[in-house]
């Protein structure tokens, strides 16, 4: 089971932090993904880390203002956005590869989904 928390309204340049905490399974043994989905938009890629936390990918929108972490030891995962824009308005979801493999950005390559957060940025 995957959690997400921590989405909320936030001014533009604004920042938050998103946590996904994980149950049933064996957190740091799989990859994480952060993915965000905007009204009337298809499910975009964030970003994703690897089990072990030492290989990361961002979609480009997002590099040098957000940061995905994990903590396997608390079964969490995080994302830091920083210097929000509006753009970044979605509903953000966390999920897990249960798969053995590199990192994946393609909602397909993704097992299992948690609830969803909403994040909204005003201008």
């Amino acid at each position: 089971q995957l959690q997400a928390s921590g989405g909320g309204l936030v001014q533009a340049g604004g920042s938050l932090r998103l946590s996904c905490a994980a149950s049933g399974r064996t957190f740091s043994s799989y990859n994480m993904g952060w993915f965000r989905q905007a009204p009337g938009k298809e499910r975009e890629f964030v970003a994703t880390i690897r089990w072990s936390g030492d290989s990361t990918r961002y979609v480009d929108s997002v590099k040098g203002r957000f940061t995905i972490s994990r903590d396997n030891a608390k079964n969490t995962m995080y994302l830091q956005m920083n210097s929000l824009k509006p753009e970044d308005t979605a509903v953000y979801y966390c999920a897990a590869d249960y798969s053995v493999g590199p990192i994946a950005t393609m909602p397909g390559n993704y097992d299992y989904w948690g609830q969803g957060t909403q994040v909204t940025v005003s201008s």
